[in-house]
């Protein structure tokens, strides 16, 4: 994919992977899936920098808006399969900073979303996210623009989960549109699976 950068973004390398998860981190912390799944903050930060270091910053497509916003994408074929070690420093993240019913809402959280998760090829766009110093500035448009325009001139459709009811206006916007809610487990708040033709 050939992806044309503004001014103010740039592609992240895996060394900004704590960089990517803490901006992350802040975007999602009213977030009512992950306040779900993880419970506090301590435990949302860990779980974004183990899945941004050993996942996303090292094999996907991440950008960084300078220290105010972050996007974490996976391209066409690209799996974002974790190593033991990387589960086991996922583990323990959550053991100390959420406790054994975080972890185990994660995995369950985790199996659930591969299972509804498309099997055709796609971009997925794993977050996109603020720092709530420039929330309302347009720069959450900025970092999706340039992934969807790659997508349209590849021809390229993305998908993403939508864990939050506030935020489909903004992605609906864009040109996702609604495939099903499912549970995020077993009496958790909803996920809403979006898909993107390209235009």
């Amino acid at each position: 994919m050939d992806i044309d950068l503004p001014d103010g973004l740039a592609r992240a390398t895996p060394a900004d992977w704590r960089q990517l998860a803490d901006i992350t981190a802040e975007a999602f912390a009213e977030d009512p899936v992950n306040k779900w799944i993880f419970g506090t903050q301590p435990a949302i930060r860990a779980s974004f920098r183990a899945l941004a270091r050993d996942i996303y910053a090292r094999d996907g497509i991440c950008h960084l808006a300078g220290d105010a916003g972050a996007t974490m994408w996976l391209g066409p074929g690209q799996q974002g399969n974790s190593s033991s070690l990387a589960m086991v420093r996922f583990a323990i993240g959550q053991l100390i900073h959420g406790g054994v019913g975080s972890l185990k809402r994660a995995m369950a959280a985790g199996d659930i979303m591969a299972e509804h998760h498309p099997r055709e090829p796609h971009c997925y766009l794993f977050t996109i996210g603020t720092r709530k110093s420039a929330r309302g500035t347009g720069l959450g448009k900025a970092l999706l623009a340039p992934v969807l325009e790659a997508c349209d001139a590849g021809g390229i459709p993305c998908y993403l989960e939508n864990s939050n009811p506030a935020n489909h206006g903004f992605y609906a916007h864009h040109g996702f549109e609604r495939r099903e809610i499912f549970a995020c487990g077993e009496g958790g708040p909803p996920l809403e699976a979006m898909w993107r033709e390209p235009r």
